[in-house]
């Protein structure tokens, strides 16, 4: 019986030392795979910028005007053409050339300064700060586009988590621009968010 008892304490203690062992090999890995994403994020990213500061400076300019309405992927593709020829005929084969110049010239010079304007239309300020994070209402009639981050700034990036301690509140009617209010999301138990001009 005694001989019983020591071969099942040893066997607990063997237990729980494997158990010790395998979630000390799970943290192991869990880490040194945050460590290769991490690294896998930002040479993608120092790649995408070396590309961009590849082009002359009327081609960043172009590559400007697009990259909001853009997809990670033709943004990509747009970047690996040879050619300026070759990218600004991508931009008329994946349609966004005929958007830009749908706008009405105001909106078109906005767009191309980077900044809204009251008045301006939805689809150009999809053009300058693209997509909404989120929406609430109809463009046609009255609605309220969010974005994250503040105004200032906007138009250099997009609806990025790491910017979400701010954000933007943009009215439309009509699906023109009214105006926009920053603000700083609070919670007050369901209260909703503290707006901030």
């Amino acid at each position: 019986m005694r001989d019983l008892q020591q071969g099942l304490r040893w066997t607990g203690v063997l237990l729980v030392t494997i158990k010790e062992d395998s979630m000390m090999l799970c943290r192991q890995f869990l880490r040194w795979t945050g460590v290769l994403i991490g690294t896998i994020v930002v040479l993608t990213g120092c790649t995408y910028d070396a590309a961009v500061r590849q082009l002359s400076l009327a081609e960043q300019s172009e590559f400007h005007t697009y990259r909001q309405v853009m997809t990670a992927a033709q943004a990509r593709t747009y970047l690996a053409k040879a050619t300026a020829a070759e990218r600004t005929a991508y931009l008329s084969e994946i349609g966004l050339a005929q958007r830009f110049q749908r706008l009405d010239t105001l909106d078109r010079e906005a767009v191309q300064n980077g900044f809204p304007r009251v008045g301006m239309s939805a689809e150009a300020l999809r053009f300058v700060w693209g997509d909404p994070y989120y929406t609430a209402g109809d463009a046609r009639r009255y609605s309220h586009w969010f974005y994250l981050g503040s105004s200032f700034g906007r138009g250099n990036y997009s609806n990025h988590l790491w910017n979400s301690g701010n954000r933007v509140d943009v009215y439309l009617v009509d699906s023109k621009v009214v105006g926009w209010l920053d603000f700083v999301p609070e919670d007050h138990g369901g209260e909703g968010d503290n707006k901030r001009q």
